[in-house]
Formats: C-alpha cells, sequence, structure tokens
C-alpha cells in the first residue's frame, strides 16, 4: 500500500475535478476488466466467488458518511490486516453516495482502496448505484457534485454513473453467504441468475428485486414494497433460494437499523447499515468482520463478530 487511509482521505478532499475523475475512471476501467479466476476470486459475470478461507470485512450502507467508513477502517484495523494477509477481503455492499455530504469523497475513497487492493476490494452495487431506469429519490449526488466541482460537475456525474454498470450484483462465499445490497429475487433459481441480472434488466426483474427488496416476518412469497420498486419477501423465499445454492445466510444492507444491525427470517437474514446519524438518525453504524473459514449457520452466530460504531 502506497498511501495512508489519512492520506487517501486528504487526497478525496482536496481532488479536483480532474484528479477525481480519473481515479474514478481508473477504477471502473479495473472492474470493467476483471474477469475469470483472480488471486481472491473468482468473477462470473457480476458474481464474486469466494472460497470459504481469510477473512472478510463486510460494510454497508455509508450514504456519504465518509466519518464512519474512516471509524471503520482505523477501528479494525483492516488495512494493515490487508496489507499483511492477501487472503483477507474487504467487501462493500453498496450505496456509497446520496443522502451525507460527502458522497463525492466516499466514492473517490472506496474508488481509491480498489485500486490499491485490486484483488482484495469489492465493490458491490447498491439501489443508489442502479440503472438509470431505477434511480432513488432523493438522488442528491448531482448537487452535491455540482457545490464541488462546478462546471465539471456532470463531467464528474457521468464518469460516477460509468463506474456504477461495472460494481457486482452480489457475492457468494461457497457453502456459506450470500451478499446482496436488497434482498432475495423470486424468480432466480441459479447463480446464473445473480451473475447475469444486469443483462437481463428490464425485462426481467431480477436486479431490480436484488437492489430494492427488504425482507419481511410477516409474510410468504413477495408482495409490493412500499418503495415503490422491489418487493417485500418471505422467509419461504429466502429459504428457497440459499437451499437452491446451498447457502446458509444472506448477508445484506439497504435497510436503516437503529443498533446497525438486524436480523430476519429466523436466522438466515443478516441486515447491515453502516453509517449513523441523519437523516437516518440510528443510534448505531455497525459492520462485520469474520473469518469464512467457520461454518456459521445462522445469522445468530455472527453477532459476536458484528462491530458497532
Amino acid at each position: 500500500m502506497t498511501a495512508t487511509l489519512s492520506q487517501i482521505v486528504k487526497q478525496a478532499f482536496e481532488a479536483d475535478s480532474k484528479d477525481f475523475i480519473r481515479i474514478i475512471r481508473e477504477a471502473t476501467e479495473l472492474a470493467k476488466n476483471e474477469d475469470g479466476t483472480l488471486s481472491s476470486f473468482k468473477i462470473v459475470g457480476r458474481l464474486v466467488k469466494l472460497k470459504p478461507e481469510g477473512e472478510a470485512l463486510a460494510v454497508s450502507d455509508l450514504h456519504g458518511d465518509l466519518e464512519s467508513l474512516v471509524d471503520i477502517l482505523k477501528g479494525s484495523g483492516f488495512l494493515r490486516k490487508m496489507n499483511e494477509d492477501k487472503k483477507a477481503l474487504l467487501v462493500l455492499l453498496g450505496d456509497y453516495g446520496d443522502r451525507g455530504p460527502f458522497s463525492a469523497e466516499v466514492y473517490y475513497t472506496v474508488a481509491k482502496l480498489k485500486l490499491l487492493f485490486p484483488h482484495q476490494v469489492v465493490l458491490m452495487r447498491g439501489n443508489h448505484e442502479g440503472p438509470e431506469d431505477l434511480k432513488p429519490d432523493p438522488h442528491d449526488l448531482p448537487a452535491q457534485l455540482e457545490r464541488r466541482f462546478g462546471a465539471e460537475w456532470e463531467s464528474a456525474y457521468s464518469a460516477v454513473r460509468g463506474m456504477f454498470n461495472h460494481l457486482y450484483n452480489a457475492v457468494v462465499v461457497e457453502g456459506l453467504y450470500l451478499m446482496i445490497h436488497g434482498g432475495i429475487p423470486q424468480k432466480a433459481n441459479t447463480l446464473e441468475d445473480l451473475a447475469h441480472a444486469h443483462q437481463t434488466h428490464p425485462d426481467q426483474k431480477l436486479l431490480e428485486d436484488m437492489l430494492w427488496s427488504d425482507p419481511d416476518d410477516c409474510i410468504k412469497g413477495t408482495t409490493a414494497s412500499p418503495r415503490g420498486a422491489g418487493k417485500l419477501f418471505g422467509e419461504d423465499v429466502t429459504r428457497n433460494l440459499l437451499g437452491k445454492l446451498d447457502l446458509r445466510v444472506l448477508i445484506r444492507g439497504h435497510e436503516p437499523c437503529e443498533q446497525g444491525f438486524k436480523i430476519n427470517h429466523s436466522g438466515k437474514v443478516l441486515t447491515l447499515f453502516s453509517r449513523k446519524g441523519p437523516p437516518y438518525f440510528n443510534a448505531h453504524g455497525a459492520y462485520l468482520r469474520v473469518s469464512l473459514s467457520e461454518k456459521y449457520e445462522n445469522a445468530n452466530q455472527l453477532v459476536p463478530y458484528i462491530h458497532r460504531l
């Protein structure tokens, strides 16, 4: 690693539009060309397949909260761990921008981390990194970029949106975990469905469900979501797909959690929400640091490895 976290954050605040666009485009090009078997994982379409080995740090929704990201990386000492152990992986579950005041700085920081640790940082897409026809509301990233970069904001925004298309749909840890930003698409049957969901969108709703859906403990099957996109899905939907894929737990983000995390579907779903404070006013953010070689069957077994901010 050629830069400390403090240096990266300093660069994030000092970058002009040219430097910002360059870093975003370099990270995009790197992600775009990732294919096949890399040193730490295998890539199929926009799906990352991990062996059950090494250690992972999972971070979810940041929404422009650079302070929480810095606190997580400093508090966990995980960048040092990544330098020492090439099997240590940082998995970011999406929603880097909007709502918080430092969206540009968060995008810059995660892109820079990807460039510094190309085979150890996995950048997933959230509903705030979705396709053009599924833009979230509010989507204040353009306004933030205009305040930051002035007349060059549109070029900066175009670069960031270009990166969205090359972020990952899902991560699978063999025999253990399925990581998706939002939820399980009821009509998915195979890993290939998840890997290529971006290619079948919008004719099929797989990507929409993966980015927007939420678990519900009170229903069976699916029902319309109050978000206006995606669905609410019941425990039967979760167990059905996890069973087909021989996996144990869905690890996701997408939902604000007062304590930074919550568990649904009899321990088959773990939700992480890593940012804290306004506009959500949750008391805690949280992240997961776990050994992938340990065989946990239920999200309740992961609670000792969840760290709150």
